[in-house]
């Protein structure tokens, strides 16, 4: 399994990631900062308070909002966004 071993934040709301596989990506997290646990991420200090934690392995916040590592590899869109199957 592929997971987050850094993270530097970048302008505006997107972070440089590094992966365990050696992967870098610059992520744009915009789109990710919906609902309730995202929204006080769209104050730039709080947005800048991003870390890894190791036992997770993806990034989290201190006020308890993560991202799942797969997402943000594959660079999936979130799942608030994504729009329901059509029958």
């Amino acid at each position: 399994m592929i997971r987050v071993k850094d993270v530097t934040p970048l302008e505006g709301y997107s972070v440089r990631l590094t992966f365990t596989d050696g992967t870098r990506k610059d992520v744009d997290l915009a789109p990710y900062l919906k609902g309730p646990i995202f929204e006080p991420l769209r104050d730039p200090a709080k947005f800048r308070e991003v870390s890894v934690d190791p036992e997770l392995g993806t990034i989290v916040w201190p006020n308890g909002a993560d991202l799942c590592p797969d997402v943000l590899y594959h660079g999936r869109s979130p799942a608030s966004l994504e729009k329901p199957a059509r029958k």
